[in-house]
């Protein structure tokens, strides 16, 4: 069984899960509205970041703690994760993606589209609940009656 801090994942578990809410309320806005609100495409932006680098944190973690090969950059810990079985590689392509995103966000700014933040916002979402299952069942959260599983759910 994979090694890892339950304290350490349940804390980021808990930021992505916070962040994933406010991002879900913000999804249901029509685009003319959310494009037109600073304050909505700033709030979206931030929780996008929380969230993306929630899951990042989880992948570095659980890579440290079991001895995978050390990531070169944010999107390789998704590849590792694959590497190590926890994701497939398709998927492992759309969270490197997630992760190429959350670089603009951070030090592209200027170049990332708010129509394009809101349509993430309403077909990418989705992303996040599955890279928690998976990661659940890689670590073995759930396999037993314990309320562990709880935890790494959406």
């Amino acid at each position: 069984m994979p090694q890892f801090d339950q304290d350490k994942i349940t804390k980021l578990v808990s930021e992505l899960r916070t962040s994933m809410k406010r991002l879900r309320h913000l999804s249901k806005l029509p685009q003319n509205d959310f494009v037109a609100d600073p304050d909505k495409i700033g709030s979206a932006k931030y929780h996008f970041i929380v969230a993306i680098e929630s899951c990042i944190d989880m992948g570095n973690h659980v890579i440290a703690r079991n001895g995978f090969r050390v990531p070169e950059n944010y999107g390789d810990t998704f590849r590792v994760m694959a590497e190590a079985g926890v994701f497939e590689n398709d998927f492992s392509q759309e969270l490197r993606n997630m992760a190429k995103f959350r670089n603009r966000l951070v030090h592209l700014y200027w170049e990332v589209d708010d129509k394009q933040v809101h349509e993430i916002l309403r077909n990418r979402l989705d992303d996040f609940k599955m890279f928690l299952d998976k990661l659940s069942r890689f670590l073995g959260w759930g396999n037993d009656s314990t309320s562990n599983h709880e935890k790494v759910q959406t």
